[in-house]
């Protein structure tokens, strides 16, 4: 998943406890090598190297993660979108390389959420545009976490924090009191933004500071725009807080892309979910549901 990982939780048996952590970073391993792109042998590097030229056969998992991934590419107007890795996969963060606008304008007509055919009673996925490819980076880190929430779960915890970079889920409360999860200032990474107290909820931000290289006084950053390949300026940090982790990873990515206003009005047509919009002079912004802290 190109992140960090961590779980936190409570046991009274400091042996189970143990081989419940290590249940749950296994979780995180098997996801990883389903879902990374960054794996030759995962299955959507599969779907990526084959899905234009023939319908690939997928597993249940991958089938309905990319199926939850369309009906937010849908809600959202194509702000949140997966197949902008074609044009994606051109940037190195690391290796501080950004293609050209001729490059970028020679794969973008392969970014377009509406050419991936799902077919359920054969469990297919292909792509009706050559050059595309898919990244569940803006919503699978939320699902790695779901996942091993309900590992934890089964096993009758009550109280844990699971964390997949930018997204966390916690279970229950912090044993009498909610927990409380800072956000980090988008320029100060030993600084926060506000503190939320949490109670068995989901909460994912995200920013221009995770992966990113600063050019010519222009950052250029993980989060790109579908419709233009090019790395979205207008806002610094979006966090989503609600129910289910799936949902707020891929709605922090797609507020992120709409911008404030848009990113606003979208968010109240979810129910039980909320955010908070760090926009590029600092200023922040809620969603109806929260208050501004005074």
């Amino acid at each position: 998943m190109g992140t960090s990982v961590s779980v936190e939780l409570w046991h009274e048996d400091a042996a189970m406890g143990a081989a419940l952590v290590t249940a749950v970073l296994d979780e995180y391993r098997r996801i990883d090598a389903l879902m990374s792109t960054y794996k030759d042998a995962s299955e959507i590097s599969k779907v990526n190297a084959w899905g234009s030229a023939m319908p690939v056969k997928i597993g249940p998992e991958l089938f309905n993660l990319v199926e939850r991934a369309l009906t937010l590419s849908q809600r959202s107007g194509g702000s949140f979108d997966i197949s902008y890795e074609s044009v994606g996969y051109m940037y190195d963060f690391r290796e501080r390389h950004r293609p050209t606008s001729d490059q970028i304008k020679q794969r973008l007509d392969a970014v377009d959420y509406r050419a991936i055919r799902l077919d359920a009673t054969a469990s297919t996925i292909a792509f009706d545009l050559p050059d595309m490819r898919i990244n569940l980076g803006g919503i699978a880190k939320g699902y790695a976490i779901e996942r091993a929430a309900s590992i934890l779960r089964d096993a009758g915890i009550e109280y844990a924090l699971l964390n997949a970079g930018g997204d966390t889920r916690v279970i229950g409360d912090r044993r009498g009191q909610p927990w409380m999860v800072g956000i980090r200032h988008p320029r100060a990474a030993d600084d926060i933004v506000t503190r939320i107290p949490l109670v068995d909820e989901a909460i994912s931000t995200s920013g221009d500071y995770e992966r990113f290289f600063d050019e010519d006084g222009a950052r250029y950053h993980h989060i790109i725009n579908p419709s233009t390949g090019q790395p979205t300026a207008e806002l610094m940090s979006v966090t989503v807080i609600g129910p289910d982790a799936v949902l707020t990873d891929g709605l922090s990515t797609t507020l992120f892309v709409l911008g404030m206003e848009m990113g606003l009005k979208l968010i109240e047509s979810f129910d039980g979910y909320e955010a908070i919009i760090v926009n590029r002079s600092g200023a922040l912004s809620f969603s109806s549901g929260l208050a501004e802290p005074q």
